[in-house]
């Protein structure tokens, strides 16, 4: 039976941000548009993402995997730990200690503790950026995963602001390539389906007025500069709505 943990190259007890992040980095080398044939192994790596990035799939891989004669655990034993570098970040309130230990939480199964920080330090901090402390590939891997538990429970703001950063970081680097697509697709969900009536006027304004520096296309913008219209007039800045209303008109 094939190991899917090593196809993915994780470990058995990988979390699940390592394993997206894991396999978007193969995937970005194994694409059909990179090796430009029908790759096998690519369809190999995309059944062991699909396995193991679903909760109920990997507990049955897992279960049918240890019976045929594998093994559940990373193999490893490692002696008694002496220092804990999870504590020794949390005893730091400077802003990179802060990030890392976001970072750290999201890929070790503490995806709540990670929300609540960055959401902590957002509000906090002023010009508070996760891509300061780390290199462009591992935050906009690991920094579009924790948009995604972000989204999830609905931080939408806190996920644009996120989503903004990694956009304007590709256009620098050309990371996701073939993912980029899914980022924007999944940027224009927020923007147009999750912010309006989740948010005050005024936080909602603010996440779409940074998205038309995103260019995420006319239709998009459109759509967006309509719901900062209905957001003006609902805040009694009529002069602001018509101009809205006027622009989304003429793109």
């Amino acid at each position: 039976m094939q190991d899917y943990y090593k196809v993915l190259g994780v470990s058995h007890t990988a979390s699940a941000a390592e394993i997206r992040c894991a396999y978007r980095k193969k995937a970005k080398i194994l694409h059909p548009d990179i090796t430009h044939r029908d790759s096998d192994e690519f369809r190999e790596l995309l059944e062991a993402y699909q396995t193991l990035s679903d909760l109920k799939s990997r507990a049955l891989f897992d279960q049918s995997f240890a019976f045929r004669g594998g093994s559940a655990s990373s193999g490893t034993t490692k002696g008694k730990q002496t220092f804990d570098y999870r504590i020794w970040l949390l005893s730091r309130d400077d802003d990179e200690s802060r990030a890392k230990l976001i970072m750290y939480d999201l890929t070790h199964g503490m995806e709540d503790s990670a929300v609540q920080e960055f959401k902590r330090m957002n509000m906090s901090r002023r010009n508070f950026r996760l891509s300061r402390w780390f290199g462009h590939e591992e935050f906009m891997d690991y920094g579009y995963i924790l948009a995604e538990e972000l989204v999830l429970r609905r931080e939408y703001y806190d996920a644009v602001i996120l989503l903004d950063q990694i956009i304007k970081m590709e256009w620098k680097f050309h990371y996701f390539k073939f993912f980029f697509e899914e980022v924007e697709d999944f940027t224009r969900h927020i923007l147009l389906n999750n912010l309006e009536g989740s948010l005050n006027d005024e936080m909602a304004i603010d996440a779409w007025e940074r998205a038309l520096d995103l260019n995420l296309g006319k239709k998009c913008d459109s759509a967006v500069l309509m719901k900062m219209a209905d957001a003006y007039s609902r805040i009694g800045d009529l002069n602001t709505a018509q101009t809205c209303r006027a622009t989304a008109v003429q793109l």
